[in-house]
């Protein structure tokens, strides 16, 4: 087994916000490249809950978009509401990312993806546990999956029964991604001490690394709620065009590589089995909805990054039944088309 990798020089340091400044409660900090279309949605989910500039500071982060002009959208939308800061050229969505967190005042920090939203309640809901419990280093709600056009797909699954503090967090979060971005909230002080996205993933995954990392050092917390709205079928999106290339499973690999760092060394080697064989059934899941969407280059990706994750009885299993759904897939298309279907 290679050795565990961990470089703190891939991580830029957050400083604390500069003394005098003012600390409203909250940051939301919305990162945007190319998503117009999605902004404005974003935007006023946000602007629904405003408790005004004092409690909240709300900024746009551009990535230097080139397809539409988010500055405009804000303007319209927000007025001089909301802050527009525009990186100089692209520098990718994990520095633009970075400059939120180091361009944030809040006590408590939303980054918030501009084509996902919040619903209602969702600020006032999600600071009480911080309020109750000073030692708390981020909490988190169930999540709305919607597709292209904001309309529900399902609801992520129930974690525990009732909110409160997760009983062993870093074993759970280390075993797989369980929440998505939207989702939490960070203690601002928590990436001070922790510090940036890390710089070595390139496109996916990089939230997973960043909450294992900060449940290595704090407690976290759960709500049962669904507040947030996550939109991941957008057919440009990042994360598409990662699962389409195979690049989702390489980064995941490396991502593995670099938590075994922060596991304790006794359950070390437990933990990161666990998680190659949850990313080898994460990828087949994605052969089986390519599939069904009519692909067959990307599922054959999708299998081959299992396969490079684990080879487990249980991965292999799965993974027969995907070859099997595969040329069934196959079967279909050639009888149709000679049906003339």
């Amino acid at each position: 087994m290679s050795q565990p990798v961990a470089d703190a020089a891939f991580r830029p340091r957050i400083a604390p916000v500069r003394a005098g400044k003012e600390r409203p409660l909250w940051s939301v900090m919305i990162p945007t490249y190319d998503s117009g279309k999605y902004l404005a949605d974003t935007l006023r989910s946000v602007l629904a809950q405003d408790p005004g500039p004092d409690a909240m500071q709300i900024e746009v982060v551009d990535d230097h978009s080139t397809a539409d002009d988010p500055e405009h959208i804000v303007r319209e939308v927000a007025g001089d509401r909301v802050t527009f800061h525009r990186q100089p050229t692209n520098v990718g969505h994990i520095r633009n990312f970075n400059t939120c967190l180091g361009r944030s005042r809040g006590e408590l920090v939303h980054l918030l993806h501009s084509d996902d939203r919040v619903l209602p309640g969702f600020y006032e809901v999600m600071a009480r546990p911080f309020r109750d419990h000073p030692d708390l280093g981020c909490a988190w709600c169930r999540q709305i999956i919607l597709d292209d056009e904001g309309r529900w797909v399902h609801v992520s699954s129930l974690f525990q029964q009732t909110s409160g503090v997760i009983p062993d967090w870093l074993g759970k979060i280390a075993s797989w991604q369980r929440l998505q971005a939207p989702s939490i909230v960070v203690r601002r002080r928590v990436y001070e001490e922790v510090g940036g996205f890390d710089t070595r993933v390139r496109a996916y995954g990089e939230d997973w690394e960043m909450w294992v990392r900060i449940a290595s050092r704090f407690a976290a917390w759960h709500q049962v709620e669904p507040l947030a709205a996550y939109r991941f079928s957008r057919a440009s999106s990042l994360t598409a065009k990662t699962i389409r290339t195979g690049l989702n499973g390489r980064d995941m690999r490396r991502i593995i590589e670099i938590n075994r760092a922060v596991l304790p060394s006794d359950r070390e080697p437990r933990l990161t089995a666990v998680a190659r064989e949850a990313c080898a059934m994460g990828s087949l899941k994605w052969a089986k909805r390519m599939l069904d969407a009519g692909q067959l280059d990307t599922p054959l990706i999708q299998l081959r990054e299992a396969l490079h994750f684990a080879v487990t009885p249980a991965v292999l299993l799965r993974a027969y039944a995907v070859v099997g759904y595969y040329f069934l897939t196959i079967a279909r298309k050639v009888t149709g088309r000679r049906l003339g279907l």
